[in-house]
């Protein structure tokens, strides 16, 4: 029986749209110069924190750039002490697999899906975010197949709670050449995120957009805990005193590089209610202060916010205002980034 699926179009390659929507020598520097300041606050040489801090899904191009814009003098403010890689995520994933998937699928969320002009908007999108703001980005690795066609522009990655135990997600992982987060699984078994870090931290050869491929391992693989669901479906908190430890101990007992973990204070950890990730920020530098393994191996938090507080359905109207998980509003999050850096 032939398979059950229609080829639409053959789009262009990454290398075929780098060459299209090329980046100037500027970014390639600001990429370059970012790149190694992260990488110093992983190896423990800065031991500034990590703030992946933005809209749960970057909907729409000019509230994302106001919102950047805005970020950019809290920056300033704070930049002894934190460092911030602004989430400008393009890739949703679905649990069923319906409604919004991200601005590669539907460049206008109340249009039809169009991933050429999908592709282009969201390297567009990234470009203009490092020329006009000077920030790199995070985005989640949702499609490891399409990574490259951002590849010249990331900051970080996140390998997210159901893509995790996927052999493609890890292997393509280890070539990345930057931070790739590997978020625990949804059931919260923590020994499944390990042996994600592990696999991205080691070399790999296998078959990636019709290559034969060989990584050198990412020695930046690292955890995300982002709290879990248990069997009668009710969100679980990880986050706590006692959690690190515990993962300091399962760093302990395997040979990785770099332990280390970025808590997310939203999804499960906060039962996405939006306004509990304040509590919870404040929360993981309580338990850095309390103890100094932990300290050295948090090196961040992922935070979810945009300019308005809180959700809207698609075509709700509000500019600025997310609509998928609930996210701080713009004045809720400037307090909580100064407040940070007061308690570091």
């Amino acid at each position: 029986m032939e398979m059950q699926m229609t080829f639409i179009r053959k789009l262009p390659t990454p290398q075929e749209l780098k060459e299209e929507f090329p980046i100037s020598p500027e970014i390639m520097a600001i990429k370059e110069d970012r790149d190694r300041q992260i990488e110093d606050i992983f190896t423990g040489k800065d031991d500034r924190l990590l703030l992946i801090i933005g809209p749960c899904s970057a909907d729409n191009e000019d509230a994302v750039l106001e919102y950047m814009h805005r970020m950019m003098p809290v920056q300033e403010k704070v930049k002894d002490k934190i460092f911030i890689i602004p989430r400008v995520y393009t890739n949703k994933p679905r649990t069923l697999g319906r409604g919004y998937k991200g601005m590669l699928h539907q460049p206008d969320p109340e249009k039809a899906e169009d991933l050429l002009n999908g592709i282009i908007m969201i390297r567009e999108m990234h470009t203009r975010i490092i020329r006009e703001t000077g920030f790199t980005c995070a985005e989640e690795m949702l499609y490891p197949e399409n990574h490259r066609y951002l590849s010249d522009l990331l900051a970080y990655v996140a390998v997210g709670a159901r893509s995790v135990e996927d052999q493609l997600h890890r292997l393509v992982a280890s070539g990345i050449g930057i931070p790739a987060g590997m978020k625990n699984p949804t059931g919260g078994d923590i020994a499944v995120m390990m042996n994600s870090i592990i696999a991205a931290q080691s070399p790999q050869r296998f078959l990636y957009r019709g290559w034969e491929v060989q990584t050198t391992g990412n020695p930046m693989a690292h955890a995300i805990l982002r709290g879990y669901v248990d069997k009668f479906g009710r969100s679980m908190p990880n986050y706590h005193y006692e959690d690190l430890r515990h993962l300091h101990e399962a760093y302990a007992e395997r040979d990785l590089q770099n332990p280390a973990v970025i808590v997310d204070t939203n999804h499960a950890n906060s039962d996405k209610q939006y306004l509990e990730q304040i509590r919870i920020a404040k929360d993981v530098i309580h338990s850095c202060h309390v103890s100094s393994d932990i300290r050295g191996l948090v090196k961040g938090l992922m935070i979810e916010s945009y300019l308005e507080d809180g959700a809207q359905k698609i075509g709700g109207g509000v500019y600025g205002k997310s609509i998928t998980d609930p996210c701080l509003g713009w004045a809720k999050t400037e307090t909580l980034v100064l407040e940070l850096a007061d308690l570091l």
